[in-house]
């Protein structure tokens, strides 16, 4: 007898939804994963030796300052230019 080749069906997304929620307590809280300064967040995971650490309003910060958003936006890397190359006036 030859299994005959079945045809899933799947509803609904894809990918289930998350839930975002802060994992910051401290008062007054942290500025939230969308603002402009979201790197002052406190810190709850640092791993040096592979380069990234996580900061309380769940953003992963690289040591090459890129970050990735909880929502799983990407920010580039944004260093500042070394000494050599800022050119100064005269």
């Amino acid at each position: 007898m030859t299994e005959q080749p079945r045809t899933v069906v799947r509803t609904g997304s894809p990918q289930p939804q998350r839930k975002t929620t802060s994992m910051c307590q401290h008062q007054p809280p942290c500025p939230s994963a969308d603002s402009p300064d979201r790197e002052a967040a406190h810190l709850v995971a640092h791993h040096p030796e592979q380069g990234w650490s996580l900061l309380c309003n769940g953003v992963l910060l690289f040591e090459d300052t890129g970050e990735l958003l909880p929502d799983g936006k990407i920010i580039a890397p944004h260093r500042p230019l070394d000494a050599a190359r800022v050119a100064t006036a005269a």
